[in-house]
């Protein structure tokens, strides 16, 4: 038995490592109670808030938020859970559950360590001339400011579009860059900027994301 921990809490361990290795992002609440015919998700949280307070897990709020700590289980590839996100509901905290589709595992060295980061899925092909395809999903540093000729997320309405930002008088145009796309012209206290894309994953075979 590992030391510290019960059977159960060293079954539910294993369960997790088991899942990582297999799937590349961790078990969600119901899948562990499901696998150990658990049916409260409480009776679930009980042995994963004593794996955290021991020092083998940690949780995020997000859905699928499990981490592994402990240096003896800490798996050899060095990734994070990053949250892709789907539709924003303007107003609404930019990673609530209900904007969460999913977690995607990244190498830790592309979020440089940034508390927060997040994954926007590009549609469309607007921003072509810089590289980014359609179905690639762009890297989310969360920040709220920028400068002029930022690559950055901004939300409108309840979309999220990846643009240069330039910076007028009073408006804010988001430059494409494909010549098919003609700059888009706001007012400034209506372009929310939700963060800076600071890394870019494509998928050719469209299968992971």
């Amino acid at each position: 038995m590992t030391k510290g921990l019960t059977h159960r809490q060293e079954s539910v361990l294993q369960f997790v490592l088991d899942y990582l290795h297999e799937n590349g992002y961790p078990p969600s609440i119901r899948e562990i109670g499901k696998n150990f015919n658990i049916d409260s998700l409480r009776g679930v949280t009980v042995h994963l808030d004593a794996l955290s307070r021991k020092g083998y897990i940690a949780r995020g709020k997000t859905p699928r938020s499990i981490q592994i700590i402990h240096p003896a289980y800490k798996p050899a590839n060095n990734v994070r859970m990053i949250p892709l996100l789907g539709t924003i509901a303007a107003g609404s905290p930019i990673l609530a559950d209900q904007n969460v589709e999913g977690l995607v595992p990244v190498p830790s060295e592309m979020v440089r360590n940034i508390a927060g980061s997040f994954l926007l899925r590009v549609r469309g092909d607007s921003m072509s001339g810089e590289g980014i395809l359609p179905r690639d999903l762009v890297i989310i540093k969360p920040q709220e400011t920028a400068r002029h000729g930022d690559l950055v997320a901004v939300l409108l309405g309840d979309e999220a579009t990846v643009k240069r930002i330039r910076f007028g008088p009073s408006d804010v145009k988001l430059m494409p860059s494909n010549p098919d796309y003609e700059p888009i012209s706001v007012k400034q206290e209506d372009a929310r900027i939700i963060g800076k894309v600071v890394g870019l994953m494509r998928d050719y075979e469209g299968m992971a994301f």
